[in-house]
């Protein structure tokens, strides 16, 4: 079987990693820990050869998707206070290029994007934290390790283009021969409290009160309705990433919500996909 194995909504909050957790905060986002574990084994029973990861976090490029095609990736926390939690993982080049080629084959912009060496076969781009965060559990440590796709949604195209996009990288998939797991790596509303670096928005509850009921409903097609000034407003860093897993799975799949938590300024969410039976 080739095409799309696994798919999920991961967060990238570090918290979500137990090692990037300092002693005292040991009990923070322990759900979320949970359902990342959970998923983790759901993706190893699905036995992908490739992972693909929407990362809102990577390079952004005007106008235009980027996927990278560099060599391999690395990364780590240190920004995040956590520099022990390391990663570098190889980039599966050949079906980032498939990507790529059939993104741009749907109309919709995009350019591949590299980092350091000239020899896109050496280059090591950097990875970050909505990559790494989801790669943790998502072949970044198995052995041998599950090479990975990275590609950037582009905030200034439309919905329509997320969800185009992201059935194109499910026909890309498909046209592979390889077993592929598709990731949105999102955290959701980032004004739940105060304090944090966006103060306190409203908003941020009612956009993640919408997601979670798309997915409780099964009615992930309600992610494209969403209005653009809620999603600015609530701060949200997700909307981008589903439509493309929306697309990615169309009306094939159907979601689980593994869990569901604001344990500090920002939303995060784990939710499973499974196939429907054909009929």
């Amino acid at each position: 079987m080739s095409g799309i194995v696994f798919a999920a909504i991961a967060p990238h909050g570090t918290m979500a990693i137990p090692e990037a957790v300092s002693p005292e905060r040991a009990l923070v986002a322990r759900a979320t820990q949970e359902a990342m574990l959970d998923l983790g084994r759901r993706f190893d029973a699905a036995r992908p050869d490739s992972v693909v990861v929407f990362t809102p976090h990577n390079v952004h490029v005007e106008g235009m998707m980027a996927v990278v095609e560099a060599g391999s990736l690395a990364g780590d926390l240190s920004m995040w206070g956590a520099p022990h939690v390391a990663l570098e993982s190889p980039v599966d080049r050949e079906l980032a290029g498939a990507v790529k080629s059939a993104i741009r084959s749907a109309g919709i912009p995009v350019a591949g994007i590299s980092f350091g060496a000239n020899d896109p076969d050496r280059a090591r781009h950097p990875m970050d934290w909505a990559a790494l965060v989801p790669l943790w559990f998502f072949g970044g440590r198995s052995d041998p390790q599950v090479p990975a796709v990275v590609v950037s949604p582009a905030r200034d195209l439309g919905p329509d283009e997320h969800v185009r996009a992201g059935a194109a990288v499910a026909d890309a998939a498909a046209a592979s021969g390889r077993r592929v797991a598709v990731i949105a790596s999102a955290d959701h509303g980032h004004g739940h409290l105060a304090d944090g670096p966006y103060g306190f928005r409203p908003e941020s509850q009612v956009f993640d009160d919408r997601v979670v009921d798309a997915l409780r409903t099964r009615n992930l097609h309600a992610l494209r309705d969403l209005d653009r000034e809620l999603v600015r407003s609530a701060a949200a860093d997700s909307w981008w990433q589903m439509l493309m897993l929306l697309g990615a799975v169309g009306d094939r799949w159907q979601p689980e919500l593994l869990s569901y938590e604001h344990p500090t300024y920002f939303g995060m969410l784990c939710a499973a996909f499974s196939p429907l039976p054909a009929q």
